[in-house]
């Protein structure tokens, strides 16, 4: 039942996330596709934490807790009009640092291996650690600016969609046709968030037709 429950989710949260990515960002049907996103990402998060370590080979629930910290860090970043910090950015500020250090050690030491070796682990370490140093930076500076605000949402929830794609289109090929199986569509749908990313990180930073969307966003 959990695995089927994981697999809508999935396919939700990628129907969701590409209505929210083509959508008018501050209108209310992105705004409605990126509730339906977030909810189903949530929901892949933790049923992915939870099915990881029955896998043959076992993996790990971190996936899934990275899931749930990017994807509950970019809704909050939305939802605080007033750029400012608190509780929430304080708690995952402590748990990007905590899992990043976890990880960096178990990289290091040889605990955490994938069947590649440690270097993936190594790579999610960096980016744990670095996202935690990005929460300390909100919490120290208390107050965001628009721009700041919506570059940190548009970040994280395109990461998390890059989780959903990648997910899919490399790790699940098994379940498209034969004649995609390793194809490099594959790749580009799959990398496509980051595309996404870097435009409307671009256009929000120096954008003019954006600046106001961004302040009324």
């Amino acid at each position: 039942m959990i695995l089927w429950v994981h697999i809508a989710a999935g396919l939700v949260a990628l129907v969701a996330g590409a209505a929210a990515a083509s959508l008018r960002k501050g209108g209310r049907w992105h705004a409605r596709a990126g509730t339906g996103f977030v909810v189903a990402m949530l929901v892949l998060g933790v049923t992915a934490s939870i099915l990881e370590p029955y896998r043959n080979p076992p993996g790990s629930p971190v996936s899934g807790v990275l899931v749930l910290y990017f994807i509950g860090t970019a809704w909050v970043a939305a939802r605080r009009r007033d750029g400012g910090s608190g509780w929430p950015e304080i708690v995952a500020c402590v748990a990007a640092l905590g899992l990043g250090a976890a990880m960096l050690w178990g990289g290091y030491s040889g605990m955490a291996q994938t069947p590649v070796g440690s270097g993936p682990v190594l790579a999610l370490a960096g980016l744990c650690l670095f996202a935690g140093l990005l929460d300390l930076s909100v919490i120290l500076r208390r107050t965001l600016s628009a721009r700041a605000r919506i570059s940190r949402h548009l970040w994280r929830m395109c990461f998390a969609f890059f989780i959903a794609t990648g997910s899919f289109f490399l790790g699940q090929q098994k379940v498209l046709p034969a004649a995609m199986h390793g194809s490099s569509a594959l790749f580009v749908i799959a990398f496509a968030p980051f595309g996404l990313m870097l435009f409307w990180l671009v256009r929000v930073r120096i954008g003019k037709r954006f600046r106001g969307e961004i302040a009324h966003g």
